[in-house]
């Protein structure tokens, strides 16, 4: 069997995702623009939706799961009286009716959203379930058996707009949230049904839309931009050569709970130590 070819090109790109493509059509993109086979990307956009994908590119991939634990941002609008089966405007209709909706009634039980939450997700979603995507179950029309996960709304706010069957939403959450089932569920609990549109994140941990780019031009930018939320510790020349052999460092200079980045004196990341199951462990990156 053929080894694979060596990543040569390390780093991480923030798109600014268009409507259309999915996810995985972006990461295609960018492997024939870099020339690179290691990519991947930190939290799924669903085709429709919008906004800021964080994609690491070469030994970078290594640090996704770190960019992926932030909070997230989100902006759409939730149609009431509408629902979908997908929870989106992507699915069928599969139940109308119209709603009498008092902005200060729909913005309360919005707040009822806000703090842990248990959430189902939906069945057009990534999530496995016995080895299986659930979007994979549903086109196959089985059934699946989907367990609760426990969210954090940190904020859930709503408006009108001219449409009285038409509310804009901001949500920041953590991640794994579903803002669909979040308007789906805002819908039930106001006495009907809602889907949501025209959904954009608008921040993905500290990466926001101020700094995003469509895919044909964002900038390759160092890996250590995919960590740059945890705690720095510059390190000097023969640390830095200790360190990218899977050395450890003195005890005292992990200050807090970690993960940590170490740097070198030209600030280009060497590793992340992490404490796992009591032990410190090691990412290191090449030079």
């Amino acid at each position: 069997m053929a080894r694979r070819r060596p990543a040569t090109v390390h780093g991480s790109v923030i798109v600014d995702k268009p409507p259309g493509p999915t996810s995985h059509d972006v990461v295609a993109l960018l492997r024939r623009r870099f020339g690179e086979r290691r990519i991947g990307h930190a939290g799924t956009l669903d085709p429709t939706a919008t906004g800021v994908l964080v994609v690491g590119i070469g030994s970078a991939t290594r640090l996704l799961r770190f960019a992926t634990a932030g909070r997230k941002s989100y902006e759409c609008e939730i149609v009431f009286g509408i629902e979908t089966s997908t929870l989106d405007a992507a699915g069928e209709t599969i139940a109308t009716g119209r709603m009498d909706l008092d902005p200060t009634e729909v913005a309360d039980a919005a707040a009822g959203f806000v703090g842990s939450i248990s959430q189902l997700p939906p069945m057009v979603s990534a999530v496995r379930v016995g080895g299986r995507r659930l979007h994979e179950i549903a086109r196959s029309g089985e059934a699946a058996e989907r367990v609760p996960r426990q969210v954090e709304v940190y904020r859930f706010d709503v408006e009108p707009t001219g449409d009285p069957q038409v509310y804009r939403a901001s949500v920041d959450c953590s991640a794994g949230t579903y803002v669909r089932t979040l308007g789906a569920d805002l819908g039930s609990g106001l006495g009907g049904g809602a889907h949501i549109r025209a959904l954009r994140r608008t921040r993905s941990g500290s990466f926001s839309l101020a700094e995003a780019e469509l895919p044909e031009q964002a900038a390759l930018r160092p890996p250590g931009e995919l960590v740059r939320d945890l705690v720095q510790i510059r390190l000097s020349e023969d640390d830095a050569a200790n360190a990218r052999q899977g050395a450890h460092l003195a005890a005292h200079r992990y200050d807090g709970s970690g993960p940590w980045t170490l740097f070198d004196p030209d600030g280009r990341l060497v590793a992340v130590h992490e404490r796992a199951d009591g032990r410190l462990r090691a990412t290191v990156l090449p030079p």
